[in-house]
């Protein structure tokens, strides 16, 4: 199972990034962004991907703002979210399965870690987990679909060594 990962921050989050460095007042409140090293992101949807067949993704890790119009948009709800995922359909024809793009928001995903009392890395995890499988045709509408979800990410999390996160929270 080999996926390819491409990783992309934002632009207004590497200007709000460098703003932290340089120290400028005009940082917004809920900046401090801790954003996983990409090996980690690599080896998150690598453990995700259920098919033999090599595939590749793309990840945006964006501000609030933006992945609010990205949902507004894309789902029709004016509002940030955590992960949003866009597959994408791959021809039969080629050797690579073109899995789709996932939007992670960082300060949302900080946020909801600590709020849950989780370390952020883990929180980053199961985003990415989420996302990957929403890639591969799981999804949470049904109450069952979301419990067949919720176990495959218990799963897969436990095999990188973390926690149920559903556990944790009571979610």
């Amino acid at each position: 199972m080999t996926v390819i990962v491409e990783v992309s921050v934002s632009e207004d989050l590497t200007a709000e990034l460098d703003s932290e460095i340089t120290g400028s007042d005009d940082v917004p409140p809920d900046r401090g962004q801790h954003i996983p090293e990409q090996s980690l992101l690599q080896a998150w949807a690598t453990a995700s991907y259920l098919n033999a067949k090599p595939a590749v993704t793309s990840m945006l890790i964006t501000t609030m703002e933006e992945m609010q119009q990205l949902n507004k948009q894309y789902r029709e709800k004016d509002r940030p979210t955590n992960v949003l995922s866009f597959p994408m359909r791959s021809p039969e024809v080629i050797d690579m399965q073109l899995l789709g793009d996932i939007a992670l928001c960082a300060s949302i995903i900080n946020q909801e870690a600590i709020q849950q009392s989780m370390k952020k890395d883990a929180h980053w995890a199961h985003m990415v987990v989420h996302g990957m499988l929403h890639l591969q045709g799981f999804d949470h509408i049904e109450n069952s679909d979301a419990e067949e979800m919720e176990q495959l990410e218990i799963k897969i999390l436990g095999q990188l060594g973390i926690a149920n996160p559903y556990r944790q929270t009571g979610i």
